[in-house]
């Protein structure tokens, strides 16, 4: 594709990334098939190629309209058409440097300024989310159907084990799941163990800055990299192995810090070195001989909901199946397994009229060979998946964890 990069942004180094992705793209159109919100909504606007003619606009130094910001908006970011893409074009960072540079070019109302605001503080400072979650929790039955499954419900805590480990991975906890579903990251620590790994916390890392990139808060995305960046270098200089993340949405972010920090002095190379170290809890586990596990599969069928993050930014599609069919579980066929589930982070509350409706067509998917459990790898879709009338979803690890055979 040709481009003209306007003079505001052309000798910059976010306009060098934007032209190389522009070029890059020729326009074929293969994305649309795989875009969640164009199969659903049929807007080419709301397409990967119609976004990105939308972003080359803009940087070209076409005035931004009030429409703009809805069409870039309703981008789950689910990385399909990167998938999808034979010409490899990096949509994801074209997206981020066409809403970093919109949001310069004409601010948000003050009510979605504010509303992300509130969001972003909640759920990264745990002092609040954790009470207001309690009390969400103790309301859970007075709520109506329809929202009652964004509730998680308390789960009991899972017992550690004492065993001797000879390797250390450092593990991120996360800024909404040690609230959300603490279990997820205590199954980890305890399979992990069996292996002879200890999974380390750190007390100075908590959000990946996941969340403040999907809130357009870009440059605190970067501090948080910053600060994540100085905490692990040490530990994993000294004998950690590796960044391990039970969120594939975390996973995803951090192996982006390379980019996020690519032209920052004193951070791009080392941040390009801990994006290669950070893995998923499943590349772990992979490795490991998974089949000396004291373990009983139980006899019932499981459909698997890959993660966007994981298929498409981790590239590691079929990777918790395999592990699954590896321990001897029944899977289930599930359709559609490219489309995006609708959680996205943030999205299902910012977008809900498109993330109710992918949440229900991706719920048919996984049901509809009448599974009696469903598992994923990532605690937003775990959370916006969740139903009370149907199959119960759990954290593929647990499923695990709780089929362990453990002396008392």
């Amino acid at each position: 594709m040709q481009t003209e990069l306007a003079d505001f942004i052309r000798d910059t180094p976010q306009g060098r990334q934007a032209e190389t992705i522009l070029r890059a793209c020729v326009h074929c159109g293969f994305c649309t098939a795989t875009c969640p919100t164009y199969q659903l909504l049929g807007d080419e606007l709301d397409g990967p190629r119609g976004r990105i003619y939308q972003i080359k606009q803009l940087l070209e130094g076409a005035a931004p309209g009030p429409g703009l910001y809805q069409h870039l908006d309703r981008c789950l970011v689910c990385r399909a058409c990167e998938t999808t893409c034979p010409s490899g074009v990096n949509y994801h960072h074209l997206l981020d440097i066409g809403r970093e540079q919109l949001e310069e070019m004409r601010p948000r109302p003050w009510r979605q300024r504010w509303g992300r605001k509130a969001m972003l503080t909640l759920f990264s400072t745990p002092a609040l989310f954790s009470p207001l979650m309690k009390l969400a929790r103790l309301c859970r039955p007075f709520v109506p159907v329809k929202l009652r499954h964004k509730i998680l419900p308390q789960a009991p805590s899972i017992r550690p084990v004492k065993l001797p480990t000879q390797r250390r991975m450092l593990l991120l906890e996360g800024c909404v799941q040690p609230t959300l579903a603490p279990q997820i990251n205590q199954a980890a620590k305890k399979i992990l163990a069996h292996f002879g790994i200890e999974l380390a916390t750190l007390p100075q890392v908590a959000c990946c800055g996941a969340l403040p990139q999907h809130l357009s808060a870009p440059q605190r995305a970067r501090t948080l990299a910053r600060q994540n960046i100085d905490a692990w270098h040490d530990h994993l200089m000294h004998g950690a192995e590796a960044i391990v993340s039970t969120a594939s949405g975390c996973g995803a972010q951090i192996r982006d810090y390379a980019n996020l920090l690519r032209d920052e002095p004193g951070y791009a190379e080392k941040a390009a070195w801990i994006a290669d170290q950070a893995k998923d809890l499943v590349e772990i586990v992979t490795k490991e001989q998974i089949e000396s596990l004291p373990l009983t599969a139980r006899n019932t069928r499981i459909a698997v909901h890959t993660p966007c993050t994981l298929q498409h930014a981790l590239r590691a599609g079929g990777a918790v199946e395999q592990v699954l069919r590896r321990l001897g579980y029944t899977l289930c066929e599930v359709a559609e397994g490219h489309l995006c589930c609708g959680s996205a982070g943030t999205y299902s509350l910012t977008q809900p009229s498109i993330a109710n409706p992918l949440r229900e067509r991706k719920l048919q998917a996984l049901t509809i060979h009448q599974p009696e459990q469903i598992v994923t790898a990532n605690i937003g879709c775990l959370g916006h998946l969740q139903n009370d009338q149907g199959a119960p979803v759990i954290h593929w690890i647990n499923l695990i964890e709780q089929d362990l055979n453990e002396k008392p």
